[in-house]
């Protein structure tokens, strides 16, 4: 039996990521239980989305993460009551309400993120700089679906 070295190379490429995908997964239960304990990951995953998008609705939200809109609001409401994020009006249609984190999320977050930040930084200390921008730039082509530079 023949194999494809192109099939054989993506599979590779699968395995490594589901490796990357078990560490990520680790990663965020452990930063969700250390913003609160008994959060769950993904609500830790709204946390951080809402965070780096500045302000969001539930359903941007909901769209960006590719979750169920409900399960989104759960998280946005469980955030809330914890103080970690707020609802305002939005200021173009008030009766849209988008979510933004507040001192105290942003506060909390910080802290759950330092010991993660640092081991990717410890981790890629003695990669060549052209290898980082070159896999940030293959990561980047491969989520969009777009053919990379050679």
């Amino acid at each position: 039996m023949t194999t494809d070295p192109r099939q054989e190379a993506v599979r590779g490429l699968e395995g490594a990521f589901g490796e990357l995908m078990g560490e990520f997964r680790r990663i965020y239960v452990q930063a969700a239980a250390s913003v609160s304990p008994g959060m769950l990951p993904g609500t830790f995953k709204v946390l951080s989305m809402i965070q780096r998008s500045g302000s969001e609705t539930v359903s941007g939200l909901a769209e960006r993460i590719s979750a169920d809109k409900g399960q989104v609001s759960r998280s946005v409401t469980e955030l809330e009551d914890l103080g970690l994020v707020e609802r305002t009006a939005d200021r173009s249609d008030g009766r849209i309400k988008v979510i933004s984190v507040t001192e105290e999320g942003r506060r909390r977050l910080e802290q759950a993120r330092l010991p993660y930040e640092g081991r990717l930084t410890e981790v890629l200390a003695d990669w060549p700089m052209e290898s980082i921008e070159r896999l940030t730039g293959l990561l980047h082509a491969l989520a969009r679906g777009e053919t990379p530079e050679a």
